[in-house]
Formats: structure tokens, C-alpha cells, sequence
């Protein structure tokens, strides 16, 4: 599908300079308009779109590119230089939709009920609109920030990030060089436990690890009975990984992550935190916390998830190898040998197990930016508990973290307790409240303000 953003009083060719802002709804229409699925991403009228904005401002940027379809776009707002550079990152690519399976049209950014509908619309368009939107009004406005701040948009997040941030750190460094702290996916939305609501800001996050499970038999005509056919053992194994949970580790990010939470819950339930973390209760503890469990679960625990099979090319022959490749997620602190380990126990006797890839995680959170975010969030919603969280999946944070760049997931959303957070990221009919992008494009804006400044 060809992008064919609507036009909006405040691009490149309007009045960019003479509003103090965009407009955040109608930009994040335009940029889930543009079809960058990945693969095989096609991010290049995505980034140009961007880049014209940016322009418009008199923002400087560049384009920076391992191949001319897959651009990252790198953009700088100069600071007064008595703080650090700060880094704004996000990806513009996003998973695949089929359209038959949503209720709107997943490129065509519809607003819907107070829903801006759309791929990408959460994951992560609307975030990298906020980042955008606050650097144009700063500009505009002459706000001079303490530190440099540096926009890196960047293609490919969606299939491992070689493209898009491994390229960037690993031939242009420079463009980082000073920065401490980055703003990147996911955090920062609210979500209600109990009768509080709570802002989870990202501070670490798991590391990805692919696997490979290959099983051989000696092969044969399919018309003789083969009691050597490595499918039987294969589909064993798929049901072993599905079925048996991986054990339990409580690690010190779960812990800071739980802690915070339970200090703001009635008595009783500080008792069910506490059993959560002891490694003994953890289990029991998950299942009788019911659909909340099967959330938190990931988070004491490593997890590997079968998605490619691999075996067989005719229909007449028994294969001589299958294989499966898992995509795995380690905690903080673990090894690959360990999932591997822990893999091998469930798959018994027969499986050879292999890493395919290693992104290993950064180390200890660094909490130093996490008060300032969590003063905003509190400023914009009062009631809101901002707590720092460890994240299930993996983001391009892992990547950055290589040049010693801490990342706070933080896209602050104030979201409806009917909207399936998990749920719609990824899935069909993923959509975000109109109010949570105005929301999010607000905190950005005061981001750019307080950063570096003594309150």
C-alpha cells in the first residue's frame, strides 16, 4: 500500500514556523498512513516525511543509511551545555497487519470513537510523534534546553535492529558521544492494579536470545513404517515447550519493580507482593493472581516461544532433519548457556540445541532521570503512581546500551482501563485514545524543559 498522508496546516510547507506547534493526532495519522511493515520495511517516505517537518523548523538533521530504502534519520536541538546530551529513539517500522483481521483499515489512520486506528499507532508512531512534536514547539518557542537533544528515528526494530540502531552504533558513534540517557519504547502508560492507577517507567528490559532445536532420524520412504522419524520427536518437544513453565528466578530488577508497586497497595495485597518474590511462593503466587499472572509471569522467568519449523520437501519422504527456532527471552544477568540449560531439561533426550543470536542486555539501571520523569507524569495526572519497570520483551535500548546509554521506556499515555494494552500491540485493530498522543506530546514538551534543570 502506497502512503498517502493528508496534508496538515503545520508541515514542511506551511506554517511550521509560525504556530508553536504541530498537530500531534494529525501527524501520527499521516505516519501510520505510510506502509512500513516489516519486512521488508520500506521506512525511506516514512523518514523523508519526518525530515521535511524537521526542516521546516530549522531543526538540523541528516539521513544515515546501511541501504538507500532502509534510512535512519538523525536530528540535533542544540542545549546550553550544563547537562549531558539526552537521546530521543524510536523505530519507524512496524509488524505486518492483515487487514481482513481488523475492524478499521490498518494504514489508513482512521479516528474512530476517540481512537486513532492504525498499525503502528501504539507500537511506535504516536511515541515518535510526541518526541517530534516537543522538539518543533521547542524550536519554535526558543526554548534552549540544558543538553543537546539528539533524535535518532531509526528503520528495522521490528527484525533485530541491524539495519536501523546496530548500524548507527556501530559506524557512527559520534553522533552519541556524551549521552548518558535515552527515551525510547515502552513505558510510561497507564495501566490499574487494584484501585490505583500506575505509570510504569521502562528501566531494564529482557535480552534476546534465538534458539535452534534440530532433531535427525534416518529418513525413508513415507510408505514404510519409519521409527526413526524426527517429526514424532519434534512435535514432542513443541509440546513439552508449551506446556512446562521454565523455573523461576527473582531477580534484583523484578524486585525494584514490585517493591515500588506494593507500597502503594492495601496491606493484604503487599502480602501477595511479598510472596511473589520469594522464589519459593513465586509460582503458586502467579497462578492464584489469575489473569495479572499470566502478565507478570515473564518477568521471573526466561521464556522460549516456537516460531519457524524447518523439515521435509516432499511429501513422499521422511525427513533425515527438522528443526524449530525459538525466540527467546533471558532476564537480565543470565546467560545464553543457562536458557540452553534450562531448554535442554524440557526437551529430554534427542534435541540439539544451538544459539542463533546473543543481543545481551545493559547492566544495572541507572535511576538517575527516573525522577524527573516520573515528576511529570505526576504533574499531568496527579493520581498516577509512576514506578519503575523491567519489560518482558527487548528493545533497541539493548543496542544503545552498548555505548553506556541507559534507556527509559517512557511514551506517557493515560489509557482507558478497557484498552488491552498487551493485547493490541502486535495484534489486529491496534488503536491509542486521541487524548493519550495530546497527553504524551505534553510530557515530551516538559521533558525538553526540565532536563538538567535544578526543580
Amino acid at each position: 500500500m502506497s502512503a498517502n498522508p493528508s496534508s496538515f496546516p503545520n508541515s514542511a510547507t506551511g506554517s511550521a514556523l509560525n504556530d508553536p506547534g504541530i498537530d500531534p493526532v494529525a501527524l501520527t495519522q499521516q505516519l501510520v498512513r505510510f506502509d512500513t511493515s516489516n519486512p521488508p520495511g520500506n521506512e525511506g517516505p516514512c523518514i523523508e516525511h519526518i525530515k521535511s517537518l524537521l526542516d521546516g523548523a530549522g531543526i538540523p538533521n541528516q539521513v544515515l543509511a546501511q541501504s538507500p530504502n532502509r534510512p535512519n534519520l538523525i536530528a540535533r536541538l542544540p542545549g546550553d551545555g550544563s547537562a549531558p546530551p539526552l537521546l530521543l529513539q524510536g523505530h519507524v517500522d512496524v509488524v505486518p497487519a492483515d487487514p481482513a483481521l481488523w475492524q478499521q483499515p490498518p494504514f489508513g489512520g482512521d479516528v474512530v470513537d476517540g481512537y486513532l486506528w492504525g498499525r503502528g499507532s501504539l507500537d511506535m508512531k504516536s511515541g515518535i510523534v510526541m518526541m517530534v512534536a516537543a522538539m518543533i514547539r521547542a524550536k519554535v518557542q526558543g526554548i534552549t534546553p540544558a543538553g543537546d537533544i539528539i533524535l535518532a528515528l531509526v528503520c528495522d526494530e521490528e527484525s533485530g535492529g541491524d539495519q536501523g540502531a546496530r548500524f548507527l552504533v556501530e559506524n557512527h558513534q559520534e553522533q552519541f558521544i556524551g549521552v548518558k540517557y535515552a527515551i525510547g519504547e515502552f513505558g510510561g502508560f497507564s495501566f490499574k492494579l487494584g484501585r490505583r492507577r500506575f505509570y510504569p517507567i521502562m528501566v531494564a528490559e529482557k535480552q534476546v536470545c534465538h534458539l535452534r532445536a534440530t532433531f535427525r532420524g534416518i529418513g525413508g520412504h513415507a510408505s514404510l513404517a519409519q521409527q526413526s522419524n524426527p517429526m514424532m520427536a519434534l512435535g514432542q518437544f513443541l509440546q513439552r515447550v508449551q506446556s512446562r513453565d521454565l523455573p523461576i528466578h527473582v531477580t534484583p530488577e523484578a524486585r525494584l519493580m514490585f517493591k515500588a508497586i506494593s507500597q502503594h497497595l492495601p496491606l493484604p495485597v503487599r502480602y501477595g507482593m511479598a510472596a511473589l518474590l520469594n522464589p519459593r511462593l513465586t509460582a503458586l503466587t502467579l497462578k492464584l493472581l489469575g489473569a495479572k499472572g499470566r502478565t507478570f509471569g515473564p518477568l521471573f522467568r526466561n521464556t522460549v516461544t516456537p516460531t519457524v519449523v524447518r523439515g521435509g520437501e516432499q511429501t513422499n519422504v521422511v525427513p533425515s532433519e527438522v528443526s524449530v527456532d525459538l525466540d527467546g527471552r533471558l532476564l537480565p544477568g543470565f546467560s545464553p548457556e543457562l536458557l540452553v540449560a534450562e531448554l535442554t531439561e524440557i526437551a529430554e533426550a534427542g534435541a540439539e540445541i544451538e544459539v542463533l543470536r546473543y543481543d545481551q542486555g545493559s547492566g544495572q539501571p541507572d535511576l538517575g532521570l527516573f525522577d524527573t520523569l516520573g515528576g511529570i507524569l505526576k504533574d499531568a495526572d496527579p493520581d498516577g503512581i509512576p514506578v519503575p519497570m523491567l519489560m518482558p520483551a527487548a528493545t533497541d535500548g539493548r543496542i544503545f546500551a552498548r555505548l553506556g546509554i541507559q534507556t527509559y521506556g517512557f511514551l506517557p499515555m493515560m489509557l482507558p482501563d478497557a484498552l488491552n494494552f498487551a493485547a493490541t500491540i502486535h495484534g489486529p485493530n491496534e488503536r491509542v485514545p486521541v487524548d493519550a498522543i495530546n497527553f504524551g506530546a505534553a510530557a515530551f514538551y516538559a521533558l525538553l524543559q526540565r532536563y538538567g534543570r535544578r526543580a
